[in-house]
């Protein structure tokens, strides 16, 4: 298989991928062979049109009557998203959401496994959660070097989201999701992704609203 340099493709297809990939692997193990486009865009919740073009990026175009492999599809996907090798993560925070994110499985079997955890309480410091153990935040670059972590969490309050990002960075993490609410600035050469869980309640408060309002 071509080598596929993750650049050329755009971001919005880059944000479709994981979740082609979620479910081309429920269909692989279920034991289905291959997928058109239409069926694939049902699984995803996108559109058929935005599915063919996204995978003939990646230079898969279907058989007519046929569709695309599965398999092969999986493996060109996990080829750009860089999805061999396991790549490690660290969190910072180990509150309640910290706690919670170290203990969800799904991140290590979707070959993110959780390496470090770190806060800056030392009520919680030397706790294990998950069988991972909590180190103080002075130890940061140690735990990330030590661990081979590229990945960063930011699970803390957002009194104190700028500063840990920063810790990250400082710490050889380019790569940083950011659970906690507020705003926070990285350099152009730092990716940083944003989950946001009150706005997206704040946005299902107003559909499910608009649903009462036309009933």
């Amino acid at each position: 298989m071509e080598d596929i340099e993750s650049p050329l493709v755009p971001e919005a297809t880059v944000a479709r991928l994981p979740v082609y990939l979620r479910g081309l692997v429920d269909l692989a193990d279920n034991g289905t062979i291959t997928v058109s486009s239409e069926q694939l865009a049902a699984i995803a919740g996108v559109n058929a049109a935005n599915v063919r073009k996204d995978l003939s990026i990646l230079g898969s175009y279907g058989k007519r009557g046929v569709g695309y492999e599965v398999d092969f599809l999986i493996q060109q996907i996990k080829l750009v998203l860089g999805d061999g090798d396991p790549v490690g993560v660290v969190i910072v925070g180990a509150g309640n959401l910290g706690r919670a994110l170290t203990r969800y499985g799904g991140f290590a079997s979707g070959g993110f496994p959780i390496k470090g955890l770190v806060d800056s309480s030392s009520e919680v410091v030397g706790e294990k959660i998950a069988g991972i153990t909590v180190y103080p935040i002075e130890e940061l670059s140690n735990v990330v070097e030590e661990n081979n972590c590229t990945l960063g969490i930011v699970a803390t309050p957002a009194s104190s989201a700028q500063v840990v990002t920063d810790q990250l960075i400082e710490a050889g993490i380019y790569s940083i999701l950011n659970f906690a609410p507020g705003l926070v600035t990285v350099p152009e050469s730092v990716t940083l992704r944003k989950v946001d869980l009150a706005t997206e309640l704040h946005i299902l408060a107003f559909h499910e609203q608009q649903r009462e309002r036309n009933e």
